[in-house]
């Protein structure tokens, strides 16, 4: 049994940067942090004794006799990736709901594809894990998803990660003193909007028309390098005010990216304390980030009321494996006379 434990991300700039579309033309940024809450992923091999030879749950239970059948599409790919058939059970458990923002399905398929190299007996580097999971979501599934999301929760910490032309991803660690760090990370406010919305439905509406957004998208780059030098500088409040100017560049490259409730949300966090914000992911819903200076905050939570608030902290570890206990396979069946009892047992 093998069980991984993957954070979810936040994404504070250069979102839409990071798509393939636009990097290996223009190059791209972005800075995120991988926060703690996480996804959980236990892989088990499944004994003979059932008509199935494969079981995946999550909040649908799908029983199935090859890869083929399999309906869940990273599940499916990744199995079939790492050229596993058959005799295998896995179960999904996540700390937050999916279609909140926070990169929930390239966690599920980095956790899952963590957890079944390692259930084959082999080890994955955290830079292997990223790079393999962005090939099974945007090469094998078809996926509009970009590179931040994978690289992010595979690798976790505060990063400056940047995309370069001939495909490149490089890793930068921003490092705070661990005084500043909690400093920073308590600025922070997260809110579900309520609303569920499917990453893929809002980004087919301008990933494929990116160079026509050239001018927004040059400006999410250029905030990312200003973003940066005021965490050096630990000038964290005007980090906070460059957010709101982010999303307000943000929305335009999509008509969906924002809606009426959205907007007053928005707004009256605005009036309420917070000097930025955004919403996390691909947007039109989902969790909402504001920086909020501490003495504003529990305003702001009254001014929030009817929205579900979520403390957060950040993660360093990224992916990782909690639990490792590798059992033997029962012995071949054809020279077993056990397994051909059994056999004849299932045919009754």
């Amino acid at each position: 049994m093998i069980i991984s434990k993957t954070p979810y991300r936040i994404s504070f700039f250069g979102g839409g940067t990071d798509y393939p579309s636009w990097y290996l033309k223009n190059e791209g940024q972005v800075i995120s942090s991988s926060i703690d809450k996480y996804i959980y992923i236990l892989c088990r091999y499944l004994p003979p004794f059932f008509q199935h030879r494969i079981r995946l749950v999550y909040s649908k239970i799908e029983i199935c006799q090859n890869t083929n059948e399999i309906i869940h599409p990273s599940a499916k790919e990744v199995l079939k990736y790492l050229n596993i058939k058959r005799d295998i059970e896995i179960h999904y458990d996540g700390d937050l709901p999916a279609k909140s923002g926070l990169g929930s399905s390239s966690a599920f398929t980095v956790g899952l594809l963590n957890a079944l190299v390692n259930f084959k007996g082999n080890k994955i580097s955290k830079k292997q894990l990223a790079e393999t999971s962005i090939f099974i979501e945007q090469k094998l599934i078809g996926e509009n998803v970009g590179s931040q999301d994978q690289t992010s929760v595979a690798f976790g910490g505060l990063n400056h990660i940047k995309f370069k032309k001939n495909g490149r991803i490089i890793v930068q660690p921003i490092f705070l003193s661990k005084k500043n760090n909690k400093k920073f990370e308590n600025k922070f406010m997260l809110f579900h909007t309520g609303i569920f919305r499917t990453a893929e439905t809002i980004t087919k509406t301008f990933v494929k028309n990116l160079d026509q957004k050239s001018i927004y998208l040059h400006k999410l780059n250029s905030f990312v390098n200003d973003a940066l030098r005021f965490l050096n500088e630990n000038n964290f409040d005007e980090f906070g005010n460059l957010l709101n100017e982010a999303w307000e560049i943000k929305k335009k490259i999509g008509s969906k990216i924002s809606n009426v409730t959205i907007d007053k949300i928005y707004n009256k966090a605005m009036k309420n304390g917070a000097l930025g914000g955004k919403l996390l992911g691909a947007g039109g819903g989902g969790i909402i980030i504001f920086y909020v200076p501490e003495s504003k905050q529990e305003s702001l939570k009254k001014a929030l009321s009817n929205l579900l608030y979520i403390p957060l902290k950040f993660d360093f570890d990224g992916s990782q494996i909690i639990y490792k206990s590798i059992h033997k396979k029962y012995p071949n069946e054809e020279n077993n006379r056990f397994f051909q009892q059994l056999k004849k047992f299932k045919e009754i």
